[in-house]
């Protein structure tokens, strides 16, 4: 017929029809991404009755900061043996070790007083439980990829808390008794997106504490069917009032019955809203309070602008309108033509430093390296190409990025040692591309070695994961930087406005304010207030096993933090520079580096809230406390240092030299 008829190959038309094609193919294309939650993965749905699969993860607690695997206790297992999930690099970098468990869970069929096993503790689990009590170790559990929330009845109030999952058991200071959680009441919220299509978007655990007891004092051999207990009905769910005065407290032997219920609830919650509950905790910290962060900061970077402009507009420009006035001019007192200030350190002020210049090459080179990886990891979480539900995703992307943002490290070291007339650019580049990686992967190998020591602990990184660290590190970083490098001494150096002498100029003594270690110190002060306000949730999410991801303020207040950094550099700089003071380099660059100085001593102000006692707990802390600190320290000196180093240009281009 003719809808099988061959169409015409006129050249316009089949041009107009691969057009439409493409026109269609965009359309479905932009169907598809609309279909799909972009900070996500692809929603499941469930047919009513299929199964559902409840993994565990890690014990986690935030006094100790040493992770447990799940079945390290004495927890009911699967009966067909413990199987791990698939994990990415980022996932055992964070101590995660996600692994299936007993409980059967079915889409939309409530359960009620579930029998799950029956295991006898010794003295020694007693008090292993009894530990993880006191320490508040928490389990955390998965169900179609998100995190269990906890629910926690008390006579007065009820908590939900939707971070760190839920707690092992409680300690009753009155009884002096340790309580176990041995029943859960497991709420799974469900939207029905199509008919017979049902997607998971909400997850509750309400753990109770039960010392349960067969009905007529039966025994149960674990093989065959649990009889019924009297401390549990199976027609509705666990209510306080049926657990309360019958809490399960622990002895030195004592035989636990694990139990759970299970109650599925209509949501109209969307498949990709679930996360929002999570991320906001439930509104626990309000937005204004990000907001107070950003305008404090802009409040600071404004105070700093207009410095910078005053001096621009006011000193620099009456400076440079005097030493370029003609002094043939019958107008000119002889005494005001006289130079005085900056420009008498004009054949002095680029001159290299001589204190360890490779150092400050290598220096600036790793500082472009960790400023570039930040900048982009935080860019691609605002726009949300990092998901919550990808776990270790935001971890093994700034991995990623640090080894492929080699290229940049190593081009910025040899163009500024080039600059600086240095001739060992090889020995110059291996140090950029081993000093910040190589110090902080043994860093991370000596606190590894140390999580080693305690048995059941999943802190501990694989072997396999150390040669992938390592594979990373030699194989794509290291080449990496080697490129750079190899394209960076390839260009000319940096042409500055003027030349130096031969003989330096001595410096005069300056009064004490304007003195190395004194602006040093101050110099960090407005770049750490800019940020201290966001700093305080991000190391609440590092620390605290919060969910941090507001990262559209974090972008704002990284821009404001790099651009106070140089800010707060080039006011300092250009009274260095009046004060005939022209060792510049190393004091720019710590200048706004002493910023990390200042994150490092907040950190051990919030170690308080930690409420430790373990000496791994104080390893673990200051030592990634001290890796991330160097990496600010060098990213704030790198930006401190170009903004010292185009300001000199911009002046004393300026100026006319005789």
């Amino acid at each position: 017929g003719i809808e099988n008829a061959p169409l015409p190959t006129h050249p316009l038309r089949v041009e107009t029809r691969t057009a439409r094609m493409r026109v269609l193919a965009l359309v479905l294309l932009g169907r598809h991404v609309y279909a799909f939650y972009l900070p996500g993965v692809a929603p499941r749905e469930y047919k009513v009755g299929e199964k559902v699969e409840l993994k565990v993860n890690k014990l986690t607690s935030i006094h100790t900061q040493l992770p447990y695997d799940y079945y390290s206790h004495r927890f009911c297992k699967p009966h067909g043996g413990v199987k791990t999930s698939a994990e990415n690099l980022g996932e055992f970098l964070s101590g995660d070790r996600i692994e299936n468990s007993p409980y059967l869970l079915f889409m939309r069929r409530d359960q009620y007083c579930n029998v799950l096993c029956q295991v006898k503790l010794d003295a020694g689990h007693t008090a292993q439980f009894k530990r993880s009590i006191d320490e508040s170790y928490h389990h955390n559990w998965i169900v179609d990829n998100i995190p269990a929330a906890s629910v926690i009845d008390t006579e007065a109030f009820v908590t939900t808390s939707y971070s760190r999952g839920f707690p092992v058991g409680y300690y009753d200071r009155v009884a002096g008794k340790h309580y176990l959680y041995n029943h859960a009441s497991i709420v799974i919220e469900y939207h029905e997106a199509v008919p017979n299509g049902n997607r998971i978007v909400g997850f509750y655990v309400e753990p109770f504490s039960i010392n349960h007891a067969f009905v007529a004092k039966a025994t149960w051999d674990g093989k065959h069917a649990a009889p019924p207990l009297e401390t549990c009905s199976n027609t509705e769910p666990m209510e306080l009032k049926r657990a309360k005065d019958r809490g399960l407290a622990l002895t030195k032997a004592i035989k636990i019955i694990y139990t759970y219920d299970i109650v599925w609830k209509p949501s109209n919650i969307k498949w990709a809203s679930r996360w929002d509950i999570y991320l906001s905790m439930d509104n626990a910290v309000p937005k204004i309070v990000h907001w107070f962060s950003i305008i404090n900061s802009l409040m600071i970077v404004l105070c700093l602008t207009v410095m910078i402009a005053i001096i621009l507009a006011r000193n620099l420009r009456r400076d440079i309108s005097q030493y370029n006035r003609l002094p043939l001019d019958e107008d000119i007192d002889p005494a005001a033509n006289e130079e005085t200030g900056w420009k008498l350190v004009h054949q002095d002020v680029f001159r290299p430093p001589k204190t360890c210049p490779m150092l400050l090459c290598v220096f600036i080179g790793s500082g472009v390296q960790v400023l570039v990886m930040a900048f982009a990891t935080i860019a691609f979480a605002a726009v949300g190409f990092i998901s919550p539900s990808n776990r270790g995703s935001l971890m093994f992307v700034m991995l990623l990025l640090f080894v492929l943002m080699g290229a940049f490290a190593g081009y910025h070291c040899a163009r500024i040692y080039k600059t600086f007339k240095g001739q060992r650019w090889q020995r110059a580049t291996l140090a950029t591309a081993t000093l910040f990686p190589g110090g902080s992967f043994f860093v991370f190998v000596g606190l590894d070695l140390a999580l080693a020591s305690y048995q059941g602990s999943t802190g501990a990184v694989p072997m396999s994961t150390l040669v992938t660290l390592l594979c990373l590190w030699f194989g794509i970083s290291v080449p990496l930087v080697f490129l750079g490098a190899y394209l960076g001494f390839r260009k000319e150096p940096i042409e500055f406005p003027v030349k130096y002498s031969n003989i330096p100029r001595p410096i005069p003594a300056a009064p004490w304010y304007l003195g190395t270690s004194f602006t040093i110190a101050i110099g960090g002060v407005l770049p750490f207030g800019a940020c201290f306000v966001e700093l305080f949730f991000i190391l609440s999410s590092m620390w605290m096993d919060q969910y941090y991801y507001v990262f559209g303020f974090t972008f704002l207040v990284f821009a404001i933090l790099m651009i106070t950094c140089a800010e707060i550099t080039i006011v300092l700089l250009y009274f260095q520079l009046c004060a005939e003071d022209y060792l510049w380099w190393w004091r720019a660059f710590l200048t706004s580096g002493s910023t990390a100085a200042y994150v490092f001593l907040y950190s051990t102000f919030y170690f308080s809230k930690l409420e430790s006692n373990l000496p791994i707990t104080y390893f673990l802390f200051f030592g990634y406390m001290s890796i991330i600190s160097f990496g600010i320290f060098l990213f704030t000196g790198t930006i401190g240092l170009y903004a010292a180093l185009w300001f000199n240009i911009v002046i004393f281009r300026s100026i006319k030299v005789d």
